[in-house]
């Protein structure tokens, strides 16, 4: 295995199951734990390549479904890629499509060969496979592509999610045979487990998905309406069964005391739309709890959002400004609050990261849980 494409483990909690990570791509290291903004069609929406870069964002996550419907593989492809296409030079992870089939159920068809769907641009018929999956992500030039998978609802039958828990499996297979046949040295590939909220299941998918052998395992199909805490149960039960000398991926994860409690379970990857949806509902993080900024008691507040915030927003705009402009309809208001929602979390991020590296895991979590969670 070349050197681009190590993990490096640096160091694991001497309190916990939490660790530092290192993961080595073609355009550039990642450390872990790391949180990814969700750029679904080539854009973290309402900021710039430039603006990311500068809160300390290190990887974006992108995803074959939408990019493949619009504007095309192919036509990025031509344009030199997605890291050229969009302007962003650091890592690029791709997400295959398997959750947005699961959200378009409606409209989709699955068979062991592959999945039928229409699209939601234009009703126009189409199909996914495994082989097509990493087709469409070696066009698109991601740093790190994920294999095809099948997420199922909660909740679900053990035999419906047995079921698409084994055709993953297969479909897994599938993917590495397709990686392998093209050899793509500059791309890394992640296999996804699934199995519901069953924990055999869960334990099958894991065993079988390291059979395979995968630069990374990412762990599908949470986060779809299970109560937390049958969530972080299930994490704790099968978490020490992935090798601990490869990436660790809750795939759709990402609230601030979701990165807590599930890196303290040994969890290096994070992505969630919650950060960026939220800012654009008029929803805000901040070190005493969320705040809803579009609501009359900030009218006349002319403090920043966060007093132990310095991101750009926070260093030069008040609640009662960005209230003004959020319930105005004025585009500025997302752009400002998603600065500081992703500030916010990449900040927490490397909180995380220096309490794992002074062994004060424990200690830094309750005080930011004491404060997160009381807000005055």
């Amino acid at each position: 295995m070349s050197e681009k494409r190590k993990f490096e483990l640096i160091k694991k909690s001497k309190q916990n199951n939490a660790r530092l990570g290192k993961i080595y791509t073609s355009h550039g290291e990642i450390n872990t734990p790391v949180f990814m903004p969700v750029g679904t069609q080539g854009t973290v929406k309402t900021l710039t390549p430039e603006e990311l870069k500068g809160i300390g964002v290190e990887i974006i996550l992108g995803n074959v479904y939408h990019l493949y419907l619009r504007p095309g593989d192919e036509l990025i492809k031509e344009a030199g890629g997605l890291h050229k296409f969009m302007n962003w030079q650091g890592p690029i992870l791709t997400d295959s499509g398997g959750y947005q089939v699961f959200s378009l159920a409606e409209l989709r068809k699955i068979t062991e060969e592959h999945v039928e769907f229409k699209s939601h641009i234009d009703g126009s018929s189409q199909f996914l496979d495994p082989e097509k999956v990493i087709q469409i992500q070696t066009n698109l030039g991601s740093d790190i592509m994920m294999s095809f998978d099948e997420c199922i609802p909660y909740p679900c039958e053990y035999d419906y999610a047995r079921q698409a828990m084994e055709r993953t499996l297969r479909w897994s297979g599938r993917c590495k045979q397709a990686y392998i046949n093209k050899n793509i040295e500059e791309q890394l590939l992640f296999g996804i487990t699934q199995g519901g909220t069953y924990k055999d299941l869960r334990k099958k998918s894991i065993e079988g998905t390291i059979e395979i052998g995968f630069d990374g395992y990412a762990i599908g199909g949470l986060s779809v309406g299970e109560p937390k805490d049958l969530m972080f149960e299930i994490l704790n039960d099968t978490m020490t069964i992935f090798p601990e000398d490869k990436p660790r991926y809750l795939m759709g994860i990402g609230t601030p005391v979701d990165l807590w409690e599930c890196i303290e379970l040994g969890v290096d990857m994070f992505d969630c739309v919650m950060p960026t949806r939220n800012a654009r509902n008029g929803q805000v993080f901040t070190s005493r709890g969320k705040l809803v900024i579009k609501n009359a008691k900030h009218k006349r507040d002319f403090r920043p959002l966060d007093l132990e915030c310095d991101c750009y927003t926070c260093r030069n705009y008040t609640r009662a400004y960005l209230q003004h402009l959020f319930n105005a309809k004025e585009i500025l208001a997302l752009k400002l609050n998603t600065l500081h929602n992703l500030h916010f979390m990449i900040q927490l991020i490397f909180k995380i990261r220096r309490a794992i590296q002074e062994d004060k895991f424990l200690e830094e979590k309750k005080k930011f849980l004491d404060k997160y969670m009381n807000m005055d």
